[in-house]
Protein backbone atom coordinates (compact mmCIF):
# COMPACT_ATOMS: atom_id res chain seq x y z
CA UNK A 1 0.00 0.00 0.00
CA UNK A 2 1.27 3.58 -1.37
CA UNK A 3 1.95 6.11 1.89
CA UNK A 4 0.18 9.08 1.18
CA UNK A 5 2.12 12.63 1.48
CA UNK A 6 0.28 14.47 4.67
CA UNK A 7 1.26 17.31 2.79
CA UNK A 8 -0.50 16.62 0.02
CA UNK A 9 -3.68 15.35 1.80
CA UNK A 10 -3.80 18.46 3.92
CA UNK A 11 -4.40 20.80 0.56
CA UNK A 12 -6.90 18.05 -1.32
CA UNK A 13 -10.30 19.82 -1.39
CA UNK A 14 -12.77 18.36 0.50
CA UNK A 15 -15.71 20.21 -1.65
CA UNK A 16 -15.71 22.66 -4.68
CA UNK A 17 -17.97 24.55 -6.58
CA UNK A 18 -16.48 26.22 -9.78
CA UNK A 19 -18.51 29.40 -11.64
CA UNK A 20 -17.56 30.33 -15.13
CA UNK A 21 -18.05 34.16 -15.89
CA UNK A 22 -17.19 35.68 -18.83
CA UNK A 23 -13.08 35.21 -19.55
CA UNK A 24 -12.79 34.07 -15.71
CA UNK A 25 -13.58 31.08 -13.71
CA UNK A 26 -14.21 31.17 -9.71
CA UNK A 27 -12.99 28.47 -7.64
CA UNK A 28 -14.47 27.96 -4.15
CA UNK A 29 -12.91 25.19 -2.37
CA UNK A 30 -13.15 23.65 1.15
CA UNK A 31 -9.72 22.21 2.26
CA UNK A 32 -8.71 21.23 5.83
CA UNK A 33 -5.72 22.18 7.83
CA UNK A 34 -3.19 19.53 9.79
CA UNK A 35 -5.64 20.24 12.75
CA UNK A 36 -8.75 19.23 10.85
CA UNK A 37 -10.71 22.97 10.66
CA UNK A 38 -12.20 23.60 7.24
CA UNK A 39 -10.84 27.00 5.36
CA UNK A 40 -12.24 28.04 1.96
CA UNK A 41 -9.66 29.03 -0.91
CA UNK A 42 -11.27 31.11 -3.43
CA UNK A 43 -9.48 31.57 -6.96
CA UNK A 44 -9.78 33.55 -9.44
CA UNK A 45 -8.50 31.99 -13.05
CA UNK A 46 -8.56 34.05 -16.08
CA UNK A 47 -7.10 32.96 -19.54
CA UNK A 48 -4.30 35.15 -21.05
CA UNK A 49 -2.42 35.09 -24.13
CA UNK A 50 1.62 35.26 -24.02
CA UNK A 51 2.35 37.02 -27.26
CA UNK A 52 5.96 36.13 -26.47
CA UNK A 53 5.98 31.91 -26.23
CA UNK A 54 2.36 32.05 -28.46
CA UNK A 55 0.53 30.56 -26.32
CA UNK A 56 -2.45 30.64 -23.76
CA UNK A 57 -1.85 30.95 -19.98
CA UNK A 58 -4.27 30.75 -16.80
CA UNK A 59 -3.15 33.83 -14.16
CA UNK A 60 -4.42 32.59 -10.84
CA UNK A 61 -5.02 34.87 -7.59
CA UNK A 62 -6.01 32.63 -4.43
CA UNK A 63 -7.40 34.56 -1.62
CA UNK A 64 -7.81 31.98 1.97
CA UNK A 65 -10.89 32.52 4.56
CA UNK A 66 -10.73 30.89 7.54
CA UNK A 67 -13.69 29.97 9.83
CA UNK A 68 -13.57 32.75 12.36
CA UNK A 69 -13.91 35.49 9.35
CA UNK A 70 -16.66 33.79 7.25
CA UNK A 71 -19.01 36.09 9.30
CA UNK A 72 -17.53 39.42 8.66
CA UNK A 73 -16.33 38.33 5.02
CA UNK A 74 -20.06 37.31 4.04
CA UNK A 75 -21.52 40.99 6.16
CA UNK A 76 -18.70 42.57 3.91
CA UNK A 77 -19.77 41.45 0.39
CA UNK A 78 -23.73 41.68 1.35
CA UNK A 79 -22.98 45.15 2.47
CA UNK A 80 -21.46 46.10 -0.90
CA UNK A 81 -23.89 44.14 -3.43
CA UNK A 82 -26.73 45.69 -1.74
CA UNK A 83 -24.80 49.05 -2.24
CA UNK A 84 -24.31 48.24 -6.13
CA UNK A 85 -27.74 46.85 -6.34
CA UNK A 86 -29.48 50.05 -4.73
CA UNK A 87 -27.30 52.47 -4.20
CA UNK A 88 -27.74 52.26 -0.81
CA UNK A 89 -25.04 52.08 2.30
CA UNK A 90 -26.55 49.47 4.58
CA UNK A 91 -27.21 50.49 8.35
CA UNK A 92 -24.59 47.96 9.68
CA UNK A 93 -21.27 49.65 11.62
CA UNK A 94 -18.17 49.26 10.13
CA UNK A 95 -15.61 47.15 12.12
CA UNK A 96 -11.69 48.34 11.42
CA UNK A 97 -10.22 45.96 13.90
CA UNK A 98 -9.04 42.52 12.33
CA UNK A 99 -7.11 39.78 12.95
CA UNK A 100 -4.22 38.97 10.53
CA UNK A 101 -3.21 35.37 9.22
CA UNK A 102 0.33 35.11 8.50
CA UNK A 103 0.24 31.92 5.74
CA UNK A 104 2.56 29.85 4.77
CA UNK A 105 2.57 28.36 1.03
CA UNK A 106 0.19 25.11 1.72
CA UNK A 107 -2.60 27.62 2.63
CA UNK A 108 -1.44 26.69 6.67
CA UNK A 109 -1.57 29.43 9.19
CA UNK A 110 1.79 29.94 11.14
CA UNK A 111 0.49 32.69 13.40
CA UNK A 112 -1.85 35.62 14.02
CA UNK A 113 -1.96 39.23 15.38
CA UNK A 114 -4.97 41.44 15.64
CA UNK A 115 -4.30 45.05 14.13
CA UNK A 116 -6.84 47.98 14.29
CA UNK A 117 -6.09 50.39 11.26
CA UNK A 118 -6.64 54.20 12.55
CA UNK A 119 -8.23 55.71 9.09
CA UNK A 120 -7.87 53.66 5.70
CA UNK A 121 -8.29 57.00 3.29
CA UNK A 122 -5.82 58.81 5.16
CA UNK A 123 -2.87 57.37 3.95
CA UNK A 124 -2.94 57.55 0.07
CA UNK A 125 0.82 57.52 -0.24
CA UNK A 126 0.90 53.63 0.69
CA UNK A 127 -1.68 52.22 -1.98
Amino acid sequence: MEEIDNKDRDREEIFSRAIRAGKRTYFFDVKATVGEEYYITITESKRRFNNEQGKFFYEKHKLFLYKEDFDKFANGLSDVVEFIRTGKAPDRPESLAETIHDVDADGMITASRSIEFEDLSGDSESN
